[in-house]
């Protein structure tokens, strides 16, 4: 019969690997030696030299353990508690950081100005008295914070029609009774914070230059220039070598669009980054060297690597890798120059002032292009006084780590570019205001091209009416969705069709009811079902929603009829859409269909929505 030796024993021996913490670590080495080594040591008490080593090993174990399962959950943003792992997690992600918030406030400004009489022999406020007052002029608050104009204010300005678009009002008046001065008012948006400026001498070149500014919470880069006047721009990332432009949109349509966006080249840019703790704003330039051209760094391909014709033979040379990031692919470094940097700063919840407590202008930057007389322009930069007839709102404190902890995700899942339908439709309602408004849009495949969609869009007028998007916003959106769009697709940027149709109704009220009360009644629930807002480009009428709004009125017994019908070009000086649709005829099960790319819209609920009672 076979023996087992003692080294077949020591292989059968049973190793625990499920402990955990010293207890459990204790334990299993306790057991082990005392079944496999008992022959040398029998006592392993806490007072031994066997306990001793055993509860050594169990220490070692448990750091380990512990240390193991730390850097595990300190991978996921989720059970990361390091403040370090969690903002390394958010800076992966692509979060950005910043610091306080501020507020956002309608200012409006006031100033007396002398009257001027007119060919006709009316009056109105003297147009060459009538400032400018430029951008980064301060309002400041009885409760502590300053605000900043962030637009210039033309007090002169005038709309499409030929009339101011500031409000005025007569102050004084002659001995003959005639205007003498008028009150002028105009309001512009104003942000929380103090401007101020930061010199940087940039003596020799250093890729990647990095420059801390020295105040906290910096809200908004305003600019960054040089002494050569070369501006730099913020972008997201240094490969990053366009940004978007605006430019003042001098068209017909100026009102509805007052920018034009245009893509510029920015060689000269930087990216922005906040330290979480200190809350300061750290500004990272580019690696290139202005004064060298990228050919001195990279030796060209076609002359080393390709056999040219004549040569026999290829001469040996050599490659610095860090040349790679001297070239002006990513931005180029600011040297031999100094660097002047505008910004605002300050912020949070103490800048969210009531209403009516910004009364003062420490500060404006104003001009005059009519150039009045000195004693003119005294007598209205001393007449100017401000107000805020809201309260500013938005200000916040600087986000803390959950915070940004919860942005993570969320970040992640964004995307730069337009892949589907839903990405088009975030892509265009993100365009900023100043560029135009799409008020509603509807997407279809081309019926010509199978890579290409149709956007049907819509803008309101200034009566809140539907109406076609000015071409200045058409332009614009043709210049920001081509910057997110894949080079294969094709948006194409069509007028939506507006329907502009009317509902009669008939009904029999309740004995006791009075008709012209409950006449009134349904028309008005009739019109708020069918209001605007609730309608989509290429969304159908359901037909029960508008009798369920009739049979729920109080006072109506039973609905008789009911008629959808069109009303297109002007009717009793209303004008309307000149497309002629039949409604009833497109009725299909229960809905009525619009045409293709159109939206429904009943224009002047009073007069489009009527009945006869019974």
């Amino acid at each position: 019969m076979a023996t087992k030796t003692k080294k077949d024993i020591i292989k059968q021996q049973n190793k625990n690997y499920l402990a955990k913490d010293f207890v459990g670590f204790k334990s299993a080495l306790t057991g082990y030696a005392k079944n496999y080594f008992s022959a040398q040591m029998a006592d392993f008490s806490e007072a031994s030299l066997g306990g001793m080593f055993v509860e050594l090993a169990a220490y070692v174990g448990d750091s380990m353990s512990y240390f193991l399962d730390h850097q595990f959950q300190e991978l996921d943003p989720v059970t990361a508690i390091e403040t370090s792992n969690v903002i390394a997690h958010a800076r992966n992600a692509g979060v950005k950081f910043s610091g306080a918030a501020p507020a956002v406030v309608t200012l409006k400004f006031f100033i007396e100005v002398p009257a001027e009489e007119l060919s006709d022999g009316s009056y109105q406020p003297q147009t060459s008295a009538l400032p400018v007052l430029r951008e980064g002029t301060s309002a400041k608050s009885n409760q502590g914070p300053t605000f900043s104009t962030a637009e210039d204010l033309d007090f002169a300005e005038l709309d499409v029609d030929g009339n101011m678009l500031s409000a005025y009002w007569v102050s004084t008046t002659s001995a003959a009774g005639s205007p003498a001065t008028y009150i002028v008012t105009r309001e512009v948006l104003g942000l929380a914070g103090k401007v101020t400026s930061q010199t940087v001498k940039c003596t020799v070149m250093v890729p990647f230059k990095k420059i801390t500014l020295s105040q906290s919470d910096i809200s908004e880069i305003i600019s960054v220039v040089d002494t050569a006047g070369n501006v730099y721009y913020e972008v997201d990332y240094l490969t990053q070598n366009t940004v978007f432009k605006r430019s003042k949109n001098l068209g017909s349509d100026y009102m509805e669009v007052p920018y034009a966006i245009e893509v510029a080249a920015c060689p000269y840019r930087y990216i922005r980054d906040v330290d979480f703790t200190r809350r300061t704003t750290t500004l990272t330039f580019g690696s290139g060297d202005e004064e060298t051209l990228d050919d001195d760094l990279i030796p060209d391909p076609s002359v080393l690597a390709m056999p040219l014709y004549g040569r026999e033979t290829l001469s040996r040379f050599s490659l610095d890798p860090r040349n790679l990031m001297k070239t002006k692919t990513l931005g180029i470094s600011p040297s031999n120059t100094s660097l002047t940097i505008v910004y605002r700063y300050g912020g949070g919840l103490i800048t969210n002032v009531a209403a009516k407590t910004i009364t003062s202008v420490p500060s404006m930057i104003i001009d005059f292009p009519g150039i009045p007389s000195p004693v003119v322009q005294a007598s209205v930069v001393n007449s100017l006084d401000v107000t805020n007839d809201a309260p500013a709102q938005g200000g916040a404190n600087a986000p803390t780590l959950e915070d940004y902890r919860t942005q993570i995700f969320a970040t992640r899942n964004q995307q730069s570019r337009i892949v589907s339908q839903d990405d088009l439709l975030a892509r265009l309602y993100s365009l900023p205001a100043e560029f135009g408004r799409v008020y509603r849009a509807g997407l279809r495949k081309s019926l010509r091209n199978p890579l290409a969609t149709e956007l049907f869009i819509l803008s309101q007028n200034k009566s809140g009416q539907l109406g076609l998007a000015p071409d200045s916003l058409k332009k614009n959106l043709r210049t920001y969705l081509n910057e997110y769009r894949l080079i294969s697709d094709a948006i194409d940027v069509v007028d939506a069709v507006i329907v502009n149709y009317g509902i009669e109704y008939s009904i029999v009220t309740t004995p006791n009811a009075q008709k012209s009360v409950v006449a009134a009644a349904v028309s008005r629930n009739v019109g708020a079902a069918s209001a605007r807002k609730y309608f989509q480009i290429d969304q159908p009428i359901v037909v029960a929603d508008i009798i369920n709004v009739i049979i729920n009125t109080p006072g109506v017994l039973a609905m008789e009829s009911l008629l959808f019908y069109s009303i297109s070009g002007t009717r009793s000086g209303r004008t309307y859409s000149d497309y002629v649709f039949d409604l009833e005829a497109n009725k299909f099960k229960g809905l009525i269909i619009p045409p293709r790319g159109a939206i429904f819209e009943i224009k002047f609920p009073s007069a489009d929505i009527s009945g006869t009672v019974e």
